[in-house]
């Protein structure tokens, strides 16, 4: 007998020996794998459409831009500032009449919201046509407070190509009637690479916040047809680090 046909004999012996027990670890091991495959094909095969061609996207109401990591500094991370160039872009082009910048700002030395509005108004786009929203701390809750807060029924939600399905999988979930534009302007070497992965897994937490209805922070009604002004947070207080405070950097611009 070869030492391969041994070795394999000794693995499958304790197989043999409990079939019941080997079985009951095999579907414990194979039900979550098969859950989280389920789970992204369903997200992938139901988001709907996207393009990374501003020319291509249909008009809607509104532009969405989910948050993402502002730097201690104060500034954008790329993927953040690639999304704020291209909600720009839309506007633009005539392609919406508001852009809703929603993000984490839970706490003053954090705020994503007020960062994005602030570049958006560094790249032309008016102040009276960028609303902010204070409590999108994740994807569903920025798509259920479009909706339910600001009164969204058309948008065009503008991230990167691996948030997209989910997404807009989300934006329906939540009632929108949502296309996409992908902002995939720079690679993103290892923060793409980690982002990928998580993805993976934050697409089953996003099939698991429709089916149970996972809460999200309300909020009195800020119409998107009204003022953007209303939606704005109040100014930080003093001595705010950078990351909290965008205006401080650009005092030119209108807060």
């Amino acid at each position: 007998m070869s030492r391969l046909a041994s070795g394999a004999r000794t693995m499958l012996g304790p197989v043999r020996r409990h079939p019941r027990i080997a079985w009951a670890l095999g579907a414990a091991l194979g039900i979550p794998v098969v859950a989280v495959v389920a789970a992204n094909a369903y997200v992938v095969l139901t988001a709907g459409k996207a393009t990374g061609d501003v020319g291509e996207v249909p008009h809607a109401r509104v532009a969405i831009v989910p948050g993402a990591f502002v730097q201690p500094d104060g500034r954008m991370s790329t993927m953040l500032a690639d999304r704020v160039h291209q909600a720009a872009e839309l506007w633009r082009a005539g392609k919406v009449d508001r852009i809703l910048v929603s993000g984490d700002h839970h706490r003053w030395e954090y705020d994503e919201p007020d960062t994005m509005r602030d570049a958006l108004e560094r790249e032309g786009v008016p102040a009276r046509a960028i609303f902010t929203d204070h409590a999108g701390f994740d994807t569903w809750g920025t798509m259920v407070r479009a909706r339910q807060v600001f009164g969204v029924h058309s948008a065009v939600v503008v991230t990167q190509g691996f948030h997209m399905p989910r997404a807009l999988y989300l934006a329906h979930s939540a009632g929108l009637d949502a296309t996409g534009l992908t902002a995939d302007l720079h690679g993103y070497g290892r923060q793409g690479e980690l982002s990928d992965v998580r993805e993976v897994f934050s697409r089953v937490k996003a099939v698991a916040d429709v089916t149970t209805g996972a809460d999200v922070v309300g909020g009195p009604p800020v119409p998107i047809t009204g003022s953007a002004r209303a939606s704005w947070g109040p100014p930080p207080p003093p001595g705010t680090p950078p990351a909290g405070a965008p205006q401080a950097s650009h005092p030119d611009r209108a807060g």
